[in-house]
């Protein structure tokens, strides 16, 4: 009785009284429900401009402002939680998104809409960094891949069901119950998190050491100040045509002087809001890097590929979700397989193998992508290209825990989504702009061939000229429309080939990556706890 008191009060060997399975399924509710109301947001956003007589531009704020609260909490999210308690943290949280999910159905002008959006995005800030330590502590190191594989599920499922769901919500009920729908499942999420979820006695032991702890308000301010800048400038820039726009320029440079500003003060504070010392230990350094270009990959590409079926192809906005629901599907399934081999292989090997699935996939899309592709190409494609990302994404949360102390689990999480999230705007904003540079450039080196001293230039329009005359047009108006045509080809085809260039350099980029899933460090064998907190 004694020894098994002991082991129950060793921060080593503590276990969650209820099993971890039940702790696991819990958290993961309330994350699986702020990431399916995110990708709802997107589809509904048209119904929210018409509701509130809105330009489609002045809508997009609903989506700006929770992007810029969301990358505010983020990085301070390990730090409240230790202060406040991470279960009290946690269910804060849901309370916050909860409640102001309720008053986003409720508001009244588009303004109401992005003030409560702004209290959402800070309550749905703190969710998965708290469930990825949540389940950290809750398994031991061997079963840690499939813990961080149910995780992996609710991140990849909910952006696969949100865009039809969400159509299906606004057509058939109105937009504002994409926010009411998430206070049913908070309910539930609140109940079971009060029921099941503890914290562990190092983290009740660190809660108390912070008490008499200054807060650093200078840290604080300073990275919100930097990241708020900086998710403004990622999620506005290309509207506002980037470097042309003066306050794009003047924010930019505020964000690089604050964020350099904040390293520095938190590289050198004792008690820092954000440890960002934990980037000496290795492992944890280069799954930053793996997890900040995975984030481009899966944001960037889940982006690029229904902008391309909606806007060359005509998709509507519900068949293009339909057709990227195949990656969602191969991602749920391959997620406990990278979970369970994750226990059993060595996690670099798996990550090298995710790696070159991805390349192949990546690649797989840049040859096939055309106007002529049916809907079963454009799933498969899609499905292909997401097929080796659970084999990155589960070794890496993994990997990234290896030497770390147990006390340092929230900051562990916190870093690693908080990259992820800002190496999936940096995705989004590089991929956009590179289409669109992409896509001027291919247009004039086509449009140098297309002159009348051509002969197939010349065929080409005196035939499709000779067809409109037939059909009823007058020479001259034949011959307009015959060089407008050819000129709406030249652009969607400029497109077409933009969008496969870009898609070719990312299947570059993550090639090169695969040799260098071998630098992290193995975790020891026969290991299967983590290291004593110190």
């Amino acid at each position: 009785m004694a020894s098994a008191t002991a082991t129950n009060l060793d921060p080593l060997y503590w276990r969650p009284r209820y099993n971890p399975w039940l702790v696991a399924f819990t958290v993961t509710l309330a994350t699986f429900m702020e990431i399916l109301d995110t990708s709802i947001a997107n589809i509904a956003l048209p119904h929210i401009a018409g509701s509130f007589g809105a330009s489609p531009n002045e809508s997009t704020w609903v989506l700006t402002s929770y992007l810029v609260s969301n990358g505010i909490v983020l990085p301070v999210s390990a730090w409240l939680a230790t202060r406040l308690g991470r279960k009290r943290f946690y269910m804060w949280c849901v309370t916050i998104f909860a409640a102001s999910s309720f008053l986003c159905g409720l508001a009244p002008s588009l303004g109401m809409l992005v003030l409560f959006r702004i209290f959402q995005g800070a309550g749905g800030g703190g969710l998965q960094p708290s469930e990825q330590a949540i389940l950290a502590d809750a398994f031991p190191a061997s079963q840690r891949g499939m813990a961080f594989s149910i995780y992996g599920m609710a991140v990849v499922a909910a952006p696969a069901i949100g865009p039809t769901f969400g159509g299906w919500l606004t057509d058939n009920f109105s937009w504002r119950w994409i926010f009411y729908i998430n206070v049913p499942i908070t309910i539930v999420s609140l109940y079971m998190t009060h029921r099941f979820v503890e914290d562990p006695p190092y983290l009740r032991d660190e809660q108390a050491k912070k008490k008499g702890v200054s807060i650093d308000y200078v840290g604080f301010s300073l990275v919100a100040l930097g990241v708020g800048c900086l998710q403004m400038v990622l999620d506005k820039g290309q509207d506002a045509d980037w470097f042309a726009s003066h306050w794009i320029t003047a924010t930019l440079a505020l964000a690089i002087v604050t964020l350099v500003a904040w390293v520095v003060w938190e590289w050198r504070h004792p008690h820092p809001i954000v440890e960002l010392k934990l980037l000496k230990l290795w492992n944890f350094s280069a799954a930053v890097g793996f997890m900040f270009i995975l984030g481009m990959v899966l944001y960037g590409t889940t982006v690029l590929i229904p902008e391309f079926l909606q806007l060359q192809m005509g998709y509507p906005a519900v068949v293009a979700g339909e057709a990227m629901a195949g990656g969602g599907m191969i991602m749920m399934i391959a997620m406990p397989v990278s979970g369970f081999l994750t226990g059993k292989l060595d996690p670099r090997k798996l990550m090298a193998f995710g790696f070159a699935a991805t390349a192949f996939g990546l690649y797989n899309i840049a040859t096939h992508l055309t106007l002529g592709m049916d809907f079963r190409t454009v799933f498969m494609i899609r499905t292909y290209q997401l097929a080796g990302l659970a084999f990155v994404f589960i070794p890496s949360n993994v990997l990234c825990y290896v030497g770390v102390p147990r006390e340092k689990n929230n900051q562990i999480a916190s870093m690693t989504n908080f990259i992820r999230n800002i190496g999936g705007s940096i995705g989004i904003a590089l991929t956009s702009t590179l289409v669109v540079r992409a896509t001027q450039a291919r247009q004039s080196y086509m449009a140098a061939n297309l002159q009348n001293g051509n002969p197939r230039f010349h065929q080409t329009v005196e035939g499709l000229a000779g067809l409109l005359h037939s059909k009823g047009l007058s020479t001259a108006q034949a011959a307009h429309q015959a060089y407008g045509r050819i000129d709406f080809l030249l652009m969607q085809q400029a497109a077409v080939v933009a969008y496969k260039d870009v898609m070719a350099v990312m299947a570059i980029v993550i090639a090169c990556l695969v040799p260098l899933a071998f630098i992290m460090r193995r975790p020891p064998a026969g290991r299967v706890e983590p290291p004593p907190a110190h």
